[in-house]
């Protein structure tokens, strides 16, 4: 008899609830917690999110803190800022084989929930990492169906497991809020990022929300359906992929979880990677280019094939424009969709020229990578890219986290190897409180 999800991921709970995370996987731990954070701080200036921190702290006012933002807000709305504020600039982590985020929403809500309890840091990296193995799960047998956006869907079932973990409940207890999160997993639409719509930014929100009412839930004593996992694939998700593994106990995802040197979709880090390459051979003649193609991996071409994109959203999910930025700027960070990056003569000359097309070997073998070709005028230059900084042949090392989280936040390095080197017993308020503080 086949194993049901169920059944899987009640082993997985069992055994994350009682393993002590190894070295590697709570050096991990940080380096996503120090990223999540500088990718809150880098969009906490963006002026429709202090917008949106002004209405929360309006509307629902608390005692939680975010960094960069100078807002006290309720732990439920200070979850959906930090999750909203992290993917901003779409620079934040994320997991291959799950195809999505497990990371951003589990460390916003125990972030935020962290912060009205006596957390330790050890205790925030144990319920981050529970939350991490369990998302990554179940993003791996949940996926989405055609015309979905994965955030905002099984990331809450993570989220759920987490802050059962953090407010010392049980893996039973766990399992329960997993089943009332799945009875509710909402169905997020892919057509915000088509059109620019920033209602892509909120899904991660309510991956955070929805986590920490299941858990809640569960531990009040509500109860929820056995087989809601199962029951949710056949309907909600009928026409997803099948995948029928769930990671068995004991395999560690959280090591493979990537960090993004870009800002910009992982499909999008291929192409820019070997522009980068090329662009010191080029960089004094871009306005001679005559012809740019890209050809890559199917799932690239679908979820980030748009075209002159108009604003930041659009641009983040477009393999043209990451190009060109890339070869104008020699970087693709956050300052990559100003207004003034989007309106550049030369990036959007430069995105016109470029043609998509796919690599059917890559695609059939389940590769990632990019072969991109310039030609300026009867010169051909060509670089081939396999791998990125943060793919697991090549993780970020610890030093190109901390560089990124200087550049990203304008704070030192002390900063960030503060939070790396922090002994476990040390409470999450006072790393709260060093983070806090405003931008200048």
């Amino acid at each position: 008899m086949a194993v049901t999800i169920e059944a899987a991921l009640r082993d997985a709970l069992a055994w994350s609830f009682a393993a002590v995370p190894p070295a590697a996987v709570d050096a991990k731990a940080r380096e996503l917690l120090l990223d999540t954070i500088g990718c809150v701080i880098a969009a906490s200036m963006a002026p429709r999110l202090r917008a949106l921190a002004g209405q929360l702290a309006a509307t629902d006012p608390g005692g939680v803190l975010v960094p960069g933002f100078g807002a006290s807000l309720s732990t439920g709305s200070a979850s959906a800022l930090l999750a909203t504020a992290a993917c901003w600039d779409e620079a934040c982590e994320g997991l291959a084989r799950a195809h999505g985020r497990p990371g951003v929403p589990v460390i916003a809500a125990c972030l935020a929930l962290a912060q009205v309890r006596s957390t330790t840091l050890n205790e925030l990296i144990a319920a981050v990492v529970t939350g991490y193995e369990i998302g990554g799960r179940l993003g791996e047998v949940l996926r989405i169906a055609p015309g979905m956006h994965v955030d905002g869907t099984w990331p809450g079932l993570g989220v759920a497991a987490a802050a059962v973990r953090l407010s010392g409940g049980s893996a039973a207890q766990a399992m329960t809020a997993v089943r009332i999160a799945a009875c509710q997993m909402p169905y997020t639409l892919y057509l915000p990022v088509k059109t620019g719509a920033e209602a892509r930014s909120t899904y991660l929100a309510h991956s955070a929300q929805l986590g920490l009412l299941a858990a809640n839930a569960a531990l009040a004593g509500l109860t929820a359906p056995e087989g809601v996992l199962e029951e949710l694939r056949a309907r909600a998700l009928a026409g997803a992929t099948r995948t029928e593994r769930v990671a068995p106990a004991g395999e560690w995802l959280i090591n493979e979880a990537y960090l993004k040197p870009f800002a910009a979709v992982r499909h999008v880090h291929y192409g820019a990677a070997a522009a980068l390459e090329l662009r010191p051979r080029i960089a004094d003649r871009l306005s001679r280019v005559s012809r740019i193609s890209l050809s890559i991996y199917a799932e690239a071409l679908t979820y980030c094939g748009i075209r002159a994109p108009a604003n930041a959203i659009q641009a983040q999910f477009s393999l043209s424009y990451g190009i060109a930025c890339a070869l104008v700027a020699g970087d693709l960070a956050p300052s990559a969709y100003s207004s003034g990056a989007l309106e550049n003569t030369l990036v959007r000359s430069l995105e016109a020229k470029v043609e998509l097309g796919e690599d059917v070997l890559m695609t059939r073998a389940a590769r990632r990578g990019a072969h991109l070709t310039v030609e300026l005028y009867g010169e051909r230059l060509e670089h081939r890219v396999d791998r990125v900084v943060g793919d697991p042949s090549m993780p970020m090392t610890r030093e190109q986290a901390v560089w990124k989280f200087v550049r990203y936040t304008r704070r030192t390095p002390q900063d960030a190897e503060w939070l790396l080197d922090s002994p476990g017993e040390r409470g999450v308020a006072a790393l709260l409180e060093r983070f806090a503080q405003e931008t200048d």
